[in-house]
């Protein structure tokens, strides 16, 4: 029993024992086994991901949701978001590691939601320099942030505990950034306000590939929440003209079509904007509206039943706010 728990990494030891998963060898290894697997996998030269579930965020999936990146240089690594939890990103490192010894020197948040960032604190603590825009200071410090960590510490457990902290950017952005890292030159775009207000993507030009985090959703139906969707799909439609032919999205599997499935996201957010907004202009009640509307070609498609009606809710108010 001893060397299997010298063999987890300290956080997934306490997690586990915390659930009474290593009171007997027996239950410790069906345990591990049951951990959402994650698998390091080649977008193209350097570029690399991760890809989590199309699930909701929970004590038995880690709260692996998102997807992360890293990019391998000439000199060291640097990663696009922390993931959603520290075990996850203990985890990532692993994968890191089993590709190369180099450091982690940069983390790229491409915006502060917790599925992104409660990862943070690990990448801090070896040694790497955080990257945001400058409007995630907003969130961080918010009540909405703190608030958000502490029903985490319930929703999450074991996973996110007293332990888990939010962690600040070591260099807020306002305009784009160009990183040089060893051979790897990388662009660094805000734009937000879109998903969030401190929306940015990560752009390798000589390889054609974009971390577009939460900007593009691939198979299941995009969280909108409070979002800016008309800057948003003003965003999509300017992200559209780099030319990406790989991109690596918040959630889903990665494209190698682009411009048909950033085009979904962008057509899906349309759609809720017409439809809600012409509701809203109508006066007709959001549940009346929500039930009239034609939602067959979303309805088949992961959380649909988790967040379309949310989503269409929040465009409704969006819409009439947009109208006064």
């Amino acid at each position: 029993m001893h060397d299997l728990t010298r063999l987890l990494d300290p956080l997934n030891r306490r997690a586990l024992l915390r659930l009474g998963l290593l009171a007997g060898a027996g239950l410790a290894l069906p345990a591990l086994a049951a951990l959402p697997p994650m698998q390091a996998q080649e977008a193209a030269s350097g570029c690399w991901y991760v890809q989590g579930l199309s699930e909701m965020g929970s004590g038995e999936n880690q709260n692996f949701i998102s997807n992360a990146g890293f990019i391998v240089t000439s000199t060291s690594v640097v990663v696009v978001d922390a993931l959603g939890s520290p075990a996850l990103a203990q985890r990532l490192v692993a994968q890191i590691r089993k590709l190369t010894p180099k450091p982690i020197s940069h983390v790229v948040l491409t915006h502060y939601h917790a599925d992104h960032i409660y990862g943070l604190q690990v990448f801090k603590a070896l040694g790497a320099h955080v990257i945001a825009q400058q409007q995630g200071r907003e969130y961080l410090y918010s009540d909405t942030a703190r608030l958000r960590l502490q029903a985490s510490r319930t929703e999450l457990a074991p996973w996110i505990d007293e332990d888990t902290r939010l962690v600040a950017a070591d260099q807020w952005i306002d305009g784009p950034t160009r990183l040089s890292v060893g051979d790897t030159e990388v662009e660094i775009i805000p734009v937000g306000p879109a998903h969030t207000p401190d929306d940015l993507v990560v752009w390798l030009p000589a390889r054609k590939v974009l971390y577009s985090g939460d900007l593009v959703f691939r198979g299941r139906i995009p969280y909108v929440g409070e979002a800016d969707s008309g800057h948003w799909i003003k965003a999509l439609d300017e992200l559209l003209k780099l030319g990406a032919q790989v991109v690596i999205p918040g959630h889903g599997a990665i494209s190698h079509d682009a411009r048909k499935d950033m085009q979904f996201t962008r057509d899906y957010l349309a759609y809720l904007r017409k439809a809600m907004g012409q509701a809203a202009q109508d006066m007709t009640p959001f549940d009346e509206a929500y039930q009239a509307t034609d939602w067959s070609q979303y309805e088949h498609m992961p959380l649909f039943g988790a967040a379309n009606r949310m989503n269409a809710y929040n465009t409704y108010i969006l819409m009439e706010r947009e109208a006064q």
